[in-house]
């Protein structure tokens, strides 16, 4: 089974990496850019006897060590 985790800051924290993705875009002339944000994706193989189990044990995962709950927020998808 596989587990997809997408990990974005929370709204409202300050994304120092996507503002510099944002003004490195500009200056190669995208200027149709507004707003950049930065995170993490995370792909995982596991071992579960049903999707539900899976997608509990990833989200434990992620409040554990995968995110960080102050900042981020996160999204557990298993196909």
């Amino acid at each position: 089974m596989k587990a997809q985790v997408r990990v974005t800051l929370r709204g409202g924290i300050l994304d120092p990496q996507g503002k510099a993705v944002e003004h490195s875009l500009a200056s190669l002339g995208f200027s149709s850019i507004k707003n950049v944000r930065v995170g993490k994706y995370i792909e995982l193989e596991l071992d579960a006897k049903d999707s539900e189990s899976a997608k509990k044990s990833v989200e434990e995962m992620c409040e554990k060590l995968l995110s960080n709950p102050v900042t981020e927020n996160f999204d557990v998808k298993v196909i």
